[in-house]
């Protein structure tokens, strides 16, 4: 069940969640460094750059089962994953 937002979510905290059930599987990590072009020394260096940030969320938005997938786990909607990585690309 989706809880109720009434307040826009932390997109930094949103995305290092997202991240998070991103690393929880190591074929889904191993994609996300594929695709971005990061390392594992990228994400632990750049972790706090709006556009790393952006990236791991627009790697989640390029797949939609993976979207879901995130955002039924964080319990948010898969369009505050989209809204968080538009604001941490503005």
């Amino acid at each position: 069940m989706l809880k109720d937002r009434t307040n826009p979510h932390d997109p930094e905290a949103l995305a290092l969640s997202a991240l998070g059930w991103v690393l929880s599987d190591g074929e889904r990590a191993q994609r996300l460094l594929s695709l971005t072009g990061l390392t594992p020394d990228d994400l632990r260096e750049r972790l706090g750059n709006p556009s790393v940030l952006a990236a791991i969320l627009g790697f989640l938005e390029a797949h939609e089962p993976d979207l879901v997938g995130c955002a039924e786990a964080l319990e948010v909607r898969p369009a505050d994953l989209v809204d968080a990585r538009r604001r941490l690309e503005a």
